[in-house]
Protein backbone atom coordinates (compact mmCIF):
# COMPACT_ATOMS: atom_id res chain seq x y z
CA UNK A 1 0.00 0.00 0.00
CA UNK A 2 1.60 3.54 -1.09
CA UNK A 3 1.52 5.82 2.03
CA UNK A 4 3.67 8.94 2.75
CA UNK A 5 6.21 8.32 5.60
CA UNK A 6 6.84 11.43 8.24
CA UNK A 7 9.61 11.55 10.45
CA UNK A 8 7.48 12.54 13.75
CA UNK A 9 10.76 14.06 15.41
CA UNK A 10 11.64 16.76 13.09
CA UNK A 11 11.80 20.04 13.92
CA UNK A 12 9.53 21.21 16.88
CA UNK A 13 8.92 16.95 17.04
CA UNK A 14 5.73 17.56 18.93
CA UNK A 15 2.37 16.92 19.23
CA UNK A 16 1.28 19.30 16.51
CA UNK A 17 3.44 17.83 13.89
CA UNK A 18 1.46 14.54 14.47
CA UNK A 19 -2.11 15.98 14.34
CA UNK A 20 -1.24 18.38 11.74
CA UNK A 21 -0.44 15.17 9.77
CA UNK A 22 -3.42 13.50 10.36
CA UNK A 23 -5.15 16.71 9.54
CA UNK A 24 -4.04 16.80 6.25
CA UNK A 25 -3.72 12.78 5.99
CA UNK A 26 -8.05 13.15 5.80
CA UNK A 27 -7.97 16.52 3.78
CA UNK A 28 -5.86 14.70 0.93
CA UNK A 29 -7.19 11.56 1.49
CA UNK A 30 -3.36 9.99 1.10
CA UNK A 31 -2.46 7.25 4.21
CA UNK A 32 0.28 8.17 6.44
CA UNK A 33 2.97 6.65 8.66
CA UNK A 34 3.97 8.67 11.19
CA UNK A 35 7.26 6.79 13.13
CA UNK A 36 9.89 8.57 15.97
CA UNK A 37 6.27 10.17 17.58
CA UNK A 38 7.25 12.76 20.34
CA UNK A 39 11.10 10.82 20.65
CA UNK A 40 12.42 13.84 22.04
CA UNK A 41 9.74 14.61 24.96
CA UNK A 42 10.61 12.91 28.58
CA UNK A 43 7.16 10.72 28.11
CA UNK A 44 7.66 9.90 24.41
CA UNK A 45 4.96 8.53 22.06
CA UNK A 46 1.40 9.42 22.36
CA UNK A 47 -0.28 10.79 25.48
CA UNK A 48 -3.99 10.86 26.61
CA UNK A 49 -4.29 13.98 24.94
CA UNK A 50 -2.85 12.64 21.74
CA UNK A 51 -5.02 10.06 21.62
CA UNK A 52 -8.10 12.01 21.98
CA UNK A 53 -7.40 13.72 18.67
CA UNK A 54 -6.26 10.92 17.08
CA UNK A 55 -9.72 9.06 17.65
CA UNK A 56 -11.62 12.52 16.85
CA UNK A 57 -9.75 12.08 13.41
CA UNK A 58 -10.42 8.10 13.05
CA UNK A 59 -14.33 8.58 13.75
CA UNK A 60 -14.67 11.03 11.89
CA UNK A 61 -12.74 10.38 8.43
CA UNK A 62 -13.74 6.26 9.20
CA UNK A 63 -9.97 5.76 9.09
CA UNK A 64 -7.95 2.62 9.60
CA UNK A 65 -5.51 2.80 12.08
CA UNK A 66 -2.16 0.83 13.47
CA UNK A 67 -0.23 2.01 16.51
CA UNK A 68 -3.30 3.58 18.74
CA UNK A 69 -1.93 3.02 21.83
CA UNK A 70 -1.10 5.19 25.02
CA UNK A 71 3.17 5.09 24.54
CA UNK A 72 3.36 4.42 20.82
CA UNK A 73 5.92 6.14 18.40
CA UNK A 74 4.41 4.98 15.58
CA UNK A 75 0.99 5.54 14.07
CA UNK A 76 -0.33 4.06 10.18
CA UNK A 77 -3.39 6.03 9.49
CA UNK A 78 -5.68 5.77 6.02
CA UNK A 79 -8.14 7.63 6.26
CA UNK A 80 -11.91 6.63 3.98
CA UNK A 81 -14.66 9.39 3.93
CA UNK A 82 -14.82 12.63 6.08
CA UNK A 83 -18.25 12.48 8.01
CA UNK A 84 -20.07 15.52 9.64
CA UNK A 85 -22.57 15.09 12.29
CA UNK A 86 -22.86 14.86 16.06
CA UNK A 87 -19.32 13.27 17.86
CA UNK A 88 -18.74 13.79 21.83
CA UNK A 89 -14.96 13.65 22.57
CA UNK A 90 -13.87 13.28 26.61
CA UNK A 91 -9.79 13.35 27.09
CA UNK A 92 -10.60 12.51 30.58
CA UNK A 93 -7.50 14.65 31.77
CA UNK A 94 -6.63 18.19 31.65
CA UNK A 95 -5.32 17.72 27.73
CA UNK A 96 -6.37 20.85 25.89
CA UNK A 97 -9.65 21.00 23.58
CA UNK A 98 -8.19 23.65 21.43
CA UNK A 99 -5.29 21.12 20.39
CA UNK A 100 -8.04 18.35 19.51
CA UNK A 101 -9.96 21.33 17.52
CA UNK A 102 -7.00 22.57 15.89
CA UNK A 103 -6.78 18.89 14.95
CA UNK A 104 -10.35 18.29 13.86
CA UNK A 105 -11.23 21.44 12.40
CA UNK A 106 -9.75 21.45 8.98
CA UNK A 107 -11.09 18.01 8.39
CA UNK A 108 -14.21 19.22 9.11
CA UNK A 109 -14.30 21.97 6.82
CA UNK A 110 -14.50 19.33 3.99
CA UNK A 111 -17.19 16.97 5.29
CA UNK A 112 -20.20 16.71 3.30
CA UNK A 113 -22.50 17.84 5.96
CA UNK A 114 -22.27 20.51 8.91
CA UNK A 115 -20.94 19.21 12.33
CA UNK A 116 -21.31 19.31 16.15
CA UNK A 117 -18.60 18.38 17.91
CA UNK A 118 -18.64 18.08 21.99
CA UNK A 119 -15.11 18.19 23.69
CA UNK A 120 -14.69 17.71 27.45
CA UNK A 121 -11.10 18.74 28.83
CA UNK A 122 -8.64 21.37 29.49
CA UNK A 123 -10.07 25.26 28.38
CA UNK A 124 -7.17 26.91 30.22
CA UNK A 125 -3.98 25.04 30.12
CA UNK A 126 -0.67 25.43 29.89
CA UNK A 127 1.33 25.16 26.47
CA UNK A 128 -1.77 25.37 24.46
CA UNK A 129 -3.95 28.53 23.28
CA UNK A 130 -6.87 29.48 25.42
CA UNK A 131 -10.16 28.61 24.52
CA UNK A 132 -10.83 32.47 24.54
CA UNK A 133 -7.54 32.91 22.28
CA UNK A 134 -8.92 30.60 20.39
CA UNK A 135 -12.47 31.62 20.19
CA UNK A 136 -11.75 35.18 19.81
CA UNK A 137 -8.62 35.20 17.56
CA UNK A 138 -8.27 31.86 15.52
CA UNK A 139 -11.75 31.56 14.46
CA UNK A 140 -12.39 34.96 13.89
CA UNK A 141 -9.33 34.94 11.31
CA UNK A 142 -10.08 31.90 9.79
CA UNK A 143 -13.31 33.66 8.92
CA UNK A 144 -11.46 35.57 6.37
CA UNK A 145 -10.45 32.77 4.53
CA UNK A 146 -13.99 31.39 4.26
CA UNK A 147 -14.45 28.90 7.12
CA UNK A 148 -17.48 28.92 9.00
CA UNK A 149 -17.37 27.83 12.30
CA UNK A 150 -17.94 28.34 15.94
CA UNK A 151 -16.85 27.31 19.27
CA UNK A 152 -19.11 28.19 22.33
CA UNK A 153 -17.49 27.85 26.41
CA UNK A 154 -19.81 25.56 28.41
CA UNK A 155 -17.95 25.13 31.20
CA UNK A 156 -13.94 26.22 31.66
CA UNK A 157 -11.32 23.25 33.03
CA UNK A 158 -7.85 24.31 34.27
CA UNK A 159 -4.66 22.19 34.99
CA UNK A 160 -4.68 19.56 37.24
CA UNK A 161 -8.49 18.97 36.97
CA UNK A 162 -9.65 19.80 33.72
CA UNK A 163 -13.23 18.95 32.87
CA UNK A 164 -14.14 21.79 30.28
CA UNK A 165 -16.64 21.57 27.80
CA UNK A 166 -16.95 23.20 24.43
CA UNK A 167 -18.79 23.22 21.50
CA UNK A 168 -17.41 23.17 18.21
CA UNK A 169 -19.78 23.40 15.26
CA UNK A 170 -18.76 23.41 11.44
CA UNK A 171 -20.63 24.33 8.55
CA UNK A 172 -18.75 22.55 4.87
CA UNK A 173 -16.82 24.49 2.54
CA UNK A 174 -15.64 23.91 -1.09
CA UNK A 175 -12.41 25.70 -0.96
CA UNK A 176 -10.19 27.76 1.29
CA UNK A 177 -9.94 31.33 0.18
CA UNK A 178 -6.33 32.30 -0.31
CA UNK A 179 -5.69 36.21 0.65
CA UNK A 180 -2.43 38.55 1.32
CA UNK A 181 -2.02 40.01 4.94
CA UNK A 182 1.92 41.15 5.56
CA UNK A 183 1.88 44.47 7.29
CA UNK A 184 -0.91 45.34 10.07
CA UNK A 185 -3.43 48.30 9.71
CA UNK A 186 -4.29 50.63 12.19
CA UNK A 187 -5.58 49.32 15.84
CA UNK A 188 -9.56 50.23 16.35
CA UNK A 189 -9.10 48.80 19.89
CA UNK A 190 -8.17 46.47 22.51
CA UNK A 191 -10.96 43.83 23.52
CA UNK A 192 -9.94 40.74 26.12
CA UNK A 193 -11.58 38.46 28.73
CA UNK A 194 -10.28 38.16 32.27
CA UNK A 195 -11.70 34.61 34.00
CA UNK A 196 -11.36 33.39 37.45
CA UNK A 197 -13.04 30.12 38.53
CA UNK A 198 -13.72 28.94 41.82
CA UNK A 199 -11.82 31.83 43.11
CA UNK A 200 -12.26 35.98 43.98
CA UNK A 201 -13.68 38.12 41.87
CA UNK A 202 -11.10 40.33 42.37
CA UNK A 203 -8.56 38.14 40.73
CA UNK A 204 -10.68 38.91 37.40
CA UNK A 205 -10.52 42.80 38.14
CA UNK A 206 -6.96 42.88 39.00
CA UNK A 207 -5.73 40.81 36.29
CA UNK A 208 -7.52 43.07 33.74
CA UNK A 209 -6.82 46.16 35.42
CA UNK A 210 -2.77 44.98 35.68
CA UNK A 211 -3.30 44.09 31.63
CA UNK A 212 -5.06 47.99 30.76
CA UNK A 213 -2.33 49.81 32.89
CA UNK A 214 0.43 48.03 30.68
CA UNK A 215 -1.55 48.46 27.10
CA UNK A 216 -3.00 52.15 28.22
CA UNK A 217 0.27 54.15 27.25
CA UNK A 218 -0.11 52.86 23.31
CA UNK A 219 -3.60 52.10 22.72
CA UNK A 220 -6.59 54.25 24.34
CA UNK A 221 -9.83 52.65 23.19
CA UNK A 222 -9.50 49.29 25.44
CA UNK A 223 -12.40 47.35 26.73
CA UNK A 224 -12.20 44.43 28.60
CA UNK A 225 -14.39 42.42 30.84
CA UNK A 226 -14.38 40.01 33.92
CA UNK A 227 -15.89 36.76 33.82
CA UNK A 228 -16.22 34.77 37.25
CA UNK A 229 -17.33 31.70 37.11
CA UNK A 230 -17.67 28.04 39.52
CA UNK A 231 -16.15 24.86 38.16
CA UNK A 232 -13.57 22.44 38.92
CA UNK A 233 -11.18 24.93 39.98
CA UNK A 234 -9.34 27.02 41.00
CA UNK A 235 -7.95 28.87 37.97
CA UNK A 236 -7.81 32.13 36.25
CA UNK A 237 -6.16 33.52 32.88
CA UNK A 238 -6.49 36.36 30.06
CA UNK A 239 -6.59 37.02 26.49
CA UNK A 240 -6.52 39.92 25.00
CA UNK A 241 -6.77 41.14 21.03
CA UNK A 242 -6.77 43.64 19.08
CA UNK A 243 -9.21 44.82 16.24
CA UNK A 244 -7.21 45.78 13.18
CA UNK A 245 -8.30 47.65 10.17
CA UNK A 246 -7.91 45.22 7.73
CA UNK A 247 -10.42 42.57 9.80
CA UNK A 248 -7.93 40.20 11.14
CA UNK A 249 -6.91 40.29 15.05
CA UNK A 250 -3.83 40.00 16.91
CA UNK A 251 -4.02 38.33 20.20
CA UNK A 252 -1.94 37.26 23.19
CA UNK A 253 -2.83 35.45 26.37
CA UNK A 254 -1.88 34.62 29.75
CA UNK A 255 -2.60 32.14 32.74
CA UNK A 256 -2.85 31.55 36.29
CA UNK A 257 -0.50 29.32 38.46
CA UNK A 258 0.02 28.86 42.30
CA UNK A 259 2.35 32.00 43.53
CA UNK A 260 1.53 34.14 40.63
CA UNK A 261 0.20 37.16 41.19
CA UNK A 262 -3.01 38.12 39.30
CA UNK A 263 -0.85 41.41 38.36
CA UNK A 264 1.81 39.49 36.65
CA UNK A 265 -0.87 37.52 34.79
CA UNK A 266 -2.37 40.55 33.10
CA UNK A 267 1.11 42.29 32.93
CA UNK A 268 2.23 39.27 31.21
CA UNK A 269 -0.63 39.42 28.47
CA UNK A 270 -0.36 42.89 27.83
CA UNK A 271 3.44 42.80 27.34
CA UNK A 272 3.29 40.08 24.68
CA UNK A 273 -0.13 41.99 22.75
CA UNK A 274 2.13 45.38 22.60
CA UNK A 275 5.32 42.98 21.50
CA UNK A 276 3.27 41.33 18.65
CA UNK A 277 1.40 44.87 17.66
CA UNK A 278 5.42 46.75 17.87
CA UNK A 279 6.34 44.19 14.79
CA UNK A 280 3.91 45.94 12.61
CA UNK A 281 2.88 42.13 11.41
CA UNK A 282 -0.46 41.39 10.31
CA UNK A 283 -0.65 37.80 11.74
CA UNK A 284 0.69 37.19 15.76
CA UNK A 285 3.22 34.43 16.24
CA UNK A 286 1.18 31.63 17.25
CA UNK A 287 -1.67 32.60 14.75
CA UNK A 288 0.62 32.00 12.61
CA UNK A 289 1.68 28.45 13.24
CA UNK A 290 -1.99 27.74 12.61
CA UNK A 291 -2.40 29.82 9.35
CA UNK A 292 0.52 27.73 7.76
CA UNK A 293 -2.03 24.43 7.26
CA UNK A 294 -4.79 26.56 5.90
CA UNK A 295 -2.40 28.44 3.60
CA UNK A 296 -0.99 25.29 2.24
CA UNK A 297 -4.76 24.00 1.19
CA UNK A 298 -5.68 27.31 -0.40
CA UNK A 299 -2.49 26.81 -2.36
CA UNK A 300 -1.56 30.59 -2.98
CA UNK A 301 -0.84 32.85 -0.20
CA UNK A 302 1.23 35.47 1.57
CA UNK A 303 1.28 36.50 5.46
CA UNK A 304 3.35 38.76 7.68
CA UNK A 305 4.05 36.75 11.01
CA UNK A 306 5.47 38.80 14.28
CA UNK A 307 8.13 35.82 14.66
CA UNK A 308 8.83 32.35 12.74
CA UNK A 309 8.49 29.75 15.57
CA UNK A 310 9.90 26.42 15.46
CA UNK A 311 6.32 25.27 15.29
CA UNK A 312 5.64 27.11 12.15
CA UNK A 313 9.13 26.09 10.61
CA UNK A 314 8.04 22.61 11.06
CA UNK A 315 4.36 23.02 9.71
CA UNK A 316 6.71 24.79 6.69
CA UNK A 317 8.40 21.27 6.24
CA UNK A 318 5.39 18.74 6.81
CA UNK A 319 3.18 20.59 3.89
CA UNK A 320 5.56 20.73 1.55
CA UNK A 321 5.67 17.04 1.84
CA UNK A 322 1.50 17.01 1.00
CA UNK A 323 1.20 19.30 -1.21
CA UNK A 324 2.65 20.45 -4.86
CA UNK A 325 3.90 23.64 -3.36
CA UNK A 326 7.12 25.61 -2.27
CA UNK A 327 7.39 28.24 0.41
CA UNK A 328 9.49 31.37 0.70
CA UNK A 329 10.52 33.25 3.56
CA UNK A 330 12.26 36.41 4.28
CA UNK A 331 13.14 36.90 7.52
CA UNK A 332 13.62 40.54 8.87
CA UNK A 333 15.20 40.99 12.83
CA UNK A 334 12.89 38.15 13.92
CA UNK A 335 9.98 39.03 11.39
CA UNK A 336 8.98 36.90 8.39
CA UNK A 337 7.00 37.47 5.46
CA UNK A 338 6.45 33.72 3.76
CA UNK A 339 4.97 33.14 0.21
CA UNK A 340 3.39 30.50 -1.04
CA UNK A 341 3.50 29.25 -4.51
CA UNK A 342 2.48 26.22 -6.61
CA UNK A 343 5.45 23.77 -7.92
CA UNK A 344 5.22 24.07 -11.68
Amino acid sequence: MEFLEIDGSYGEGGGQLLRTAIALSCITNRAVKVHNIRSKRPNPGLQHQHMTALKAAVEISKANVKGLSIGSTTVFFKPEEISGGKYEFDIKTAGSVTLVIQAILPILCFAKEPSEVTIIGGTDVPWSPTIDYFKYVVIENLRRLGIDASVDLIRRGHYPKGGGKVILKVKPISKIIPLSTVYRGNIIAIHGVSHCTNLPNHIAIRQAKAAIDVIKSEVKNIELKEEVSQGLGPGSGIALWAEIENGFRIGADALGAKGKSAEEVGREAGMKLLEELRSGMAIDRHMGDMMILYMAIAGGFQMGVSSLTLHAETMIWLTEKFFNIKWNIEKMNGKAILRLSKIT
